[in-house]
């Protein structure tokens, strides 16, 4: 059962306008990521990937995110457009963060544009932001989405949205 999408108020786009099949947006937006006190990635070139009923991911080039705080976790998943995904934890001081970030090392065709790059989840971090504004995460807990006062919804990963 598809919802009835939010009213699109000036100034936003509806998440309902985007592909099914996601695809992969480069930008220049000013993504920024900050925890414990570090600046986890800051970029003006990341890339975003759009899905119906999803809030964007944000993929930060590997140049612009400091990976000296990352180390790689055992844990994959699979993404039907995108392929195998590898996960990272980030140690920031005495605080280490499980599974907070992703990157497809050898992704599809069609997304070539995001190798290696990384996508982190929003709320474990102290701040993720895009262009300044402070981001919220997508519901759930399963999608790694950040919304923006940009966008229109509702968001997959509220309950009930299983069959969206």
């Amino acid at each position: 059962m598809r919802p009835r999408p939010d009213p699109v108020l000036p100034g936003q786009e509806s998440v309902w306008n985007y592909p099914r099949t996601a695809i992969a947006v480069a930008s220049s937006a000013h993504v920024r990521i900050e925890h414990g006190g570090a600046i986890i990635a800051d970029t003006h070139a990341p890339v975003r990937v759009l899905e119906t009923s999803h809030p964007p991911n944000w993929y930060v080039p590997p140049a612009d995110v400091n990976t000296d705080l990352l180390l790689p976790s055992e844990r994959r998943s699979f993404c039907e457009w995108k392929g195998v995904a590898s996960y990272w934890h980030l140690q920031v001081g005495d605080a280490l963060l499980h599974d907070v970030a992703w990157s497809y090392p050898d992704p599809t065709d069609a997304f070539r544009s995001l190798r290696d790059h990384l996508a982190f989840y929003a709320a474990p971090l102290d701040l993720c932001s895009v262009d300044g504004e402070r981001v919220s995460p997508q519901p759930g807990g399963f999608y790694g989405g950040w919304i923006t006062r940009d966008l229109a919804g509702p968001f997959k990963g509220v309950p009930g949205s299983a069959g969206w």
